[in-house]
């Protein structure tokens, strides 16, 4: 009986060949046909037999009845009523700045903002920032609320409107919680201008008394030194402390932590990091329950609130007892003595002679209530123990006195060494070695993004300090010039004639930093100058016209133009004063006024991304306005610091010189529509300056952009009216004009990174180095 048996054998070789031969052949098909075959499957389950939607809703209690149905219209209103509603749109009023800001989906930006002059605060805040993000990341984990990463800013170098007039809008809906780390010093700062711009904005009748009341919070930590102000009576962190002050009035009373204070050599470690645990604990129960706490608003030291709530000078106090009170103060104040007692009045309110010179020099106060005491205290702009003296110093100026400064710059030590000078031998024959670089006022009115100095020079819009006597500076800045021109006699390459010439000053700069006009006895600086037959370049930043309209002829004057609009003078020259762009146009209506009086100039300083592109009619607009007898054209020059990163400033910001020339032709094109009678004159690539001239000084064809000084002090010394024609030079040099490079043949041409010493005739081709 036969019977049939299926057994498993391997497959043989070829065919499994014929199998992989099969694969490749209708492998697509087979591939599709799958594929098709899956989605088809898989729509079919998904029609028979439809998923429930998931939700993270607790389960529904059986006691109460499921909800099937979708809710009727009138339904959906009750329940949305119940829901916590969003607020959107406009500020709404509120009973109380306490009601909570509703945590669900809320982000919370948190800005750090501090004030370094020596860089120890901005370490320390950039630590703390970096701390404080790693704190917010824990409580967002906890918490519903949404903590975008803490951002912090330099006070030097931010618009204090941009933050403190209203909270900045953030792209991402968030709310603003500010924190503010402060040093004091003994010294005018950045931080002056800061509580000036606070204390403004609060008085402001324009200005809602508490623009910043939709902020979150905030809170200031203050750094200080307790070997100089042993008490916060005798000043210790009393900037942080009026800070504080301001920003209470001005949010609300929104103070979410007290006030920290350390001593910088003792325990402002441990204090701030005390400090940091509590703002932790606000922002936990802000992120939790929208609000900074019960009781009373702000950090709830009612005391303290008690206290801001009667300062007599600037709230109003709506206590009918307390008003009372200060009306009879006031009425004892104004009311008429008898003649008898004027005399013991008069002496016990005389103002000692000192004094008396003091107030007269504040001559920029806007302030229309008369100075306090505390005000009368004059201090100086840079004394010898302040962080500022040490930092000029370090940079290589000579402090004279308490407010002044001379350097010699790498021009005066190039042409020491017959290596060229600057822009001004090319234009007006200054050799650079016997020309003094000084200024009487270290302070100035602006924080420039391409300031040589980034913040280590005071600022402040009115004079406060004491003021030194014209002879004192002028001896001293002689004496600090010639002390600094001896170091050079060592240097390998300077030239005995030039060290020679060095020692007799013929030429003085007042541009060395700071704002020069801005010293009260600033004319009887410049003559003491024209006495000893010195030549006066003042340069000034079109902020001052009060002290411009005052200004005695000078042999040259100079106003910072860097700008042809408001908003792009504000971004680069970032001034003080509110009334920054009304002041620049005062200053160009006297310049010209004063054009047949002596040399005028504008100088312009380009700085690629922020004053280049498209700015050429507006330039040309501001020269009709001034019609100065020359136009400077500079490009910017790069320090390579971190201020100035921090500024804004990279070395992309820094035009090659090509592009400067392709701006003055542009200008000049745009002058000449115009009909306004300009031309370009001389040129000096090395410094990538370009220097463009009114018709008045060109003579038969020629250029005559150079000064015969001693015609100049012939005329002021005559006592008669004079034009700057009257001084004119001879004719500009062939190799200074423009197409010729500007370099003096005299000298040569050294190009940095070891390469070799090349004449720059020899490199008229090239793009020279800046």
């Amino acid at each position: 009986m036969a019977h049939d048996t299926w057994t498993l054998r391997p497959l043989l070789p070829f065919e499994i060949a014929d199998i992989v031969a099969v694969w490749h052949i209708y492998r697509i098909p087979i591939i599709l046909t799958t594929v098709i075959s899956l989605i088809i499957v898989r729509t079919f389950l998904h029609l028979r037999f439809p998923r429930h939607k998931i939700t993270d809703t607790p389960p529904i209690s059986p006691a109460l009845p499921a909800l099937k149905e979708k809710p009727a219209p009138s339904e959906k209103k009750s329940v949305a009523e119940k829901a916590p509603r969003r607020i959107v749109g406009g500020l709404k009023k509120r009973k109380s700045s306490q009601e909570d800001i509703k945590p669900d989906g809320n982000k919370i930006q948190v800005l750090v903002f501090f004030s370094s002059l020596t860089g120890t605060t901005e370490k320390t805040a950039k630590v703390f920032t970096e701390a404080l993000a790693q704190s917010t990341q824990r409580l967002e984990e906890t918490t519903s609320a949404t903590f975008l990463q803490p951002e912090i800013l330099d006070l030097s170098y931010i618009d204090y409107d941009e933050y403190f007039i209203n909270p900045p809008k953030s792209e991402a809906g968030a709310q603003y919680f500010y924190l503010l780390l402060l040093p004091t010093y003994n010294i005018d700062t950045v931080l002056d201008n800061f509580l000036e711009h606070l204390q403004e904005t609060h008085n402001d009748f324009r200005i809602d008394t508490a623009p910043l009341s939709p902020l979150l919070g905030y809170s200031v930590f203050g750094f200080g030194d307790r070997e100089g102000w042993p008490t916060e009576e005798e000043g210790f962190c009393s900037q942080a402390r009026d800070v504080d002050k301001w920003m209470a009035k001005l949010t609300g009373r929104k103070r979410a932590f007290p006030l920290g204070m350390g001593d910088t050599k003792k325990d402002a470690t441990d204090r701030l990091s005390e400090w940091k645990e509590g703002i932790e604990d606000v922002l936990g129960h802000i992120a939790t329950t929208g609000s900074l706490g019960e009781g009373v608003v702000g950090s709830g030291d009612a005391v303290e609130s008690d206290v801001e709530d009667v300062d007599d000078e600037d709230d109003v106090l709506f206590d009918e007892q307390k008003v009372a009170q200060r009306k009879t103060k006031v009425q004892k104040k104004e009311a008429l003595n008898d003649l008898e007692d004027i005399g013991s009045t008069l002496n016990k309110t005389e103002v000692p002679e000192a004094d008396l010179e003091e107030l007269e020099l504040d001559f920029t106060t806007y302030s229309k209530k008369p100075a306090s005491k505390a005000a009368t205290v004059i201090k100086e702009m840079v004394p010898k123990n302040s962080p500022t003296y040490t930092a000029l110093t370090k940079q290589g100026y000579s402090i004279v006195g308490s407010h002044s400064g001379v350097k010699i710059c790498r021009w005066t030590k190039s042409a020491l060494r017959g290596r060229g000078s600057c822009y001004k031998y090319s234009f007006y024959g200054i050799a650079s070695h016997q020309c003094m670089e000084t200024t009487p006022s270290l302070s100035c009115s602006n924080k420039c993004v391409f300031c040589w100095r980034h913040g280590t020079n005071p600022v402040g819009t009115t004079w406060r300090w004491q003021v030194d006597p014209p002879e004192m500076i002028f001896d001293g800045v002689k004496a600090g010039h010639y002390q600094k021109i001896k170091m050079m006699r060592g240097v390998p390459g300077v030239r005995a004639e030039r060290f020679a010439e060095a020692m007799r000053i013929r030429h003085c700069a007042l541009s060395l930093v700071g704002e020069p006009i801005f010293y009260p006895h600033i004319n009887e600086f410049t003559a003491m100058l024209h006495k000893e037959h010195i030549s006066s370049f003042l340069v000034c930043n079109a902020q001052h016209p009060d002290q411009l309209a005052t200004l005695k002829p000078v042999t040259q004057l100079y106003v910072s133009i860097d700008a042809s609009n408001r908003e792009s003078l504000r971004k680069i020259d970032r001034p003080l004063h509110r009334d920054f762009w009304e002041r620049f146009n005062r200053c160009l209506d006297i310049l010209r006024e004063r054009r047949f009086e002596q040399r005028t100039v504008f100088r312009l300083t380009l700085v690629k991304g922020f004053n280049i592109e498209d700015e050429a009619e507006g330039y040309a607009a501001l020269v009709e306005k001034g019609l100065p007898c020359f136009v400077e054209v500079k490009g910017v020059t790069y320090c390579g610091t971190s201020s100035s990163a921090g500024a804004g400033l990279t070395m992309q910001n820094v035009p090659f010189y090509e592009e400067v020339c392709a701006f003055v032709e542009a200008l000049n094109a745009a002058l000449a529509r115009r009909g306004l009678g300009y031309g370009i004159a001389a040129e000096h690539a090395h410094s990538c300056c370009i220097l463009l001239a009114s018709e008045r000084f060109r003579v038969e064809g020629k250029w005559h952009t150079r000064i015969d000084y001693q015609k100049f002090f012939a005329c002021l010394e005559s006592g008669e009216g004079f034009r700057p024609e009257d001084y004119m030079g001879p004719e500009t040099p062939e190799w200074a004009t423009w197409g010729n490079g500007g370099f003096d043949p005299r000298d040569e041409r050294v190009f940095r990174k070891g390469k070799n010493k090349v004449a720059l005739t020899e490199k008229q081709g090239e793009v020279m180095e800046i």
